[in-house]
């Protein structure tokens, strides 16, 4: 089994502080930046950044959804860090200064992918599938803090 990873990048025209700020906030805003791919969203503790605890269903395919339970850190500034209990995927969000008024927003996720034939398709298509998910989550990011 090997590890599979997908990242996806992109800058917006907002404070740094503003765009972590719209992510960490899970109560509220995160659930208006989701695509369809997502259902079932639920907090189930917190709510903002640090210490929630969030739940939804992720369908990558259409014959592939993952049940989702994630535990939310801040292991440093500008990082949001979201561990699944249901499977060994992470995704980390990183949020850094790109020029006056400007953010980078990284967003990457890895998990331990299938072994054989099967693991060789998912390491292949995954991330790319993962990577057109997370440019819908940007993209309605860059309109949430851009206003």
């Amino acid at each position: 089994m090997a590890q599979v990873e997908a990242t996806t990048e992109r800058v917006v025209a907002a404070d740094p502080d503003k765009v972590f700020d719209t992510l960490a906030d899970y109560s509220g805003t995160r659930a208006k930046l989701l695509p369809e791919q997502f259902s079932e969203y639920e907090v189930r503790e917190g709510g903002d950044g640090e210490g929630t605890l969030v739940h939804w269903k992720l369908q990558a395919t259409s014959k592939r959804v993952r049940d989702c339970l994630l535990e939310v850190t801040e292991p440093t500034d500008g990082e949001l860090v979201e561990k699944d209990r249901n499977s060994s995927m992470v995704t980390v969000w990183r949020v850094t200064p790109a020029g006056e008024g400007r953010s980078r927003v990284v967003v990457t996720t890895t998990w331990t992918g299938a072994g054989g034939i099967g693991g060789f398709f998912e390491r292949t298509f995954a991330p790319k599938g993962l990577g057109r998910i997370y440019d819908a989550i940007l993209a309605r990011l860059a309109t949430e803090v851009e206003k």
